[in-house]
């Protein structure tokens, strides 16, 4: 079962990571992404293994960004991939079958590749700038959702689609009506003095609206 709200971890530190996993697991989260760059291979296999503690601990599942062979070592839900991370096929042929593996789209076509390739989750986005990634792809908005998940949903493909990128609260709403199965959101929630609010905000709106 793929999460309607995805926290993608953000912090200055991995300490900080981890102090931002627990304080969103605690307010009752049940999906975490944790999202390391510019970090050596063993301070993320580290701050992997302290972030799976936590979940563990809450019952919620942790998927690891970019690094496939962290998330087997940890024994992470499972992992998400980038547009230039490696292959899902590779990712598949290393974690198994059991294992959830998300990719990045920003165009129809980024999205038709990831169904061919089976993974069980699409990042799509930018729904706005953000500072949070480098490089960042075109702007799609609330607009550039509607058409995209029209045209991807009318070829028949029923894989979930999480809309990323600069998401608010104030977005929720909109993004919902889009079509779009989850939204992925970092600043947005680690920023909140109160984020179980948003939330249980999240998860009425996409109450019996699940793809």
């Amino acid at each position: 079962m793929i999460s309607n709200l995805h926290y993608i971890s953000q912090g200055e530190t991995p300490e900080e990571h981890l102090r931002n996993i627990h304080r969103i697991c605690l307010a009752g989260a049940d999906w975490v992404q944790l999202r390391l760059k510019d970090e050596t291979l063993k301070t993320v296999l580290d701050t992997a293994r302290s972030a799976k503690e936590i979940c563990d601990l809450f019952k919620v599942k942790l998927i690891i960004n970019d690094y496939p062979e962290v998330a087997k070592e940890v024994d992470a839900h499972g992992i998400h991939l980038g547009k230039k991370d490696c292959c899902p096929w590779e990712a598949r042929a290393l974690l198994g079958t059991n294992k959830i593996i998300g990719g990045t789209a920003n165009t129809l076509e980024d999205c038709e590749a990831l169904c061919d390739k089976q993974v069980d989750y699409i990042g799509l986005g930018p729904f706005r700038f953000t500072t949070t990634k480098k490089d960042l792809s075109p702007v799609l908005g609330a607009e550039g959702y509607r058409k995209l998940l029209s045209s991807f949903h009318s070829g028949g493909k029923s894989i979930p689609v999480i809309a990323i990128g600069g998401i608010t609260a104030s977005d929720v709403s909109i993004l919902v009506e889009s079509g779009v199965h989850g939204l992925a959101i970092s600043g947005g929630l680690t920023s909140l003095e109160d984020p179980e609010k948003l939330l249980k905000e999240i998860q009425y709106q996409f109450s019996g609206k699940k793809l």
